[in-house]
């Protein structure tokens, strides 16, 4: 199979890891994202668990780091959303495992947000917002079955789970992440 992002520099998406200033930073720590390196072992473990086919474009960014803090956290959206009139914000992807604490299959990962948040379970959690779990980033199974090409959307649970379509594809939302900087937070 040939790479999705042939035109698209995935060896600068993830911000570099500082262990000493993760621990003293308001910012996520980088190093409860970051799953041990991608395994088939590990793929057939987060599809297992969570009874969905992963997409392949996500497979692709898991092969560079099994999840992390991207350099650009933001993605444009059409409508207003609980953090933003222009934009959602994500804090981090979620890797494939379930030894860190933010991986899919970890401690707080999808399973977690649907079991102790509510979250509708109708596909898989895989980013995780500043709100501190009042909104989440999911692949969206509904139209295309467990099996098929997710959308992503954002969802909202102080707004009784408000659903945003953010992308058509896990690629289009990769490909559609921009520097926060660019929006006007105030």
């Amino acid at each position: 199979m040939g790479s999705i992002f042939t035109d698209f520099d995935l060896s600068n998406f993830w911000r570099e890891i500082d262990y000493a200033a993760a621990s003293y930073s308001e910012e996520p720590d980088s190093t409860a994202y970051i799953s041990a390196p991608l395994t088939e072992a590990l793929v057939a473990l987060g599809e297992d668990e969570l009874g969905y086919k992963l997409p392949a474009a996500y497979l692709e960014l898991m092969q560079t780091q099994n999840g992390g803090i991207p350099r650009k956290r933001a993605f444009p959206t059409q409508e207003s959303t609980s953090w933003a009139n222009d934009h959602v914000a994500i804090n981090g992807i979620l890797g494939i495992g379930r030894e860190q604490i933010y991986s899919l299959c970890g401690e707080l990962g999808s399973q977690f947000m649907i079991d102790e948040w509510g979250y509708p379970a109708i596909g898989i959690y895989f980013a995780d917002c500043p709100s501190g779990g009042h909104d989440m980033i999911c692949m969206d199974y509904r139209k295309n079955g467990k099996t098929g090409e997710p959308e992503i959307i954002h969802i909202d649970q102080e707004s009784d789970y408000e659903i945003t379509f953010l992308a058509p594809n896990f690629e289009t939302f990769i490909r559609g992440l921009v520097n926060d900087s660019q929006f006007d937070d105030d």
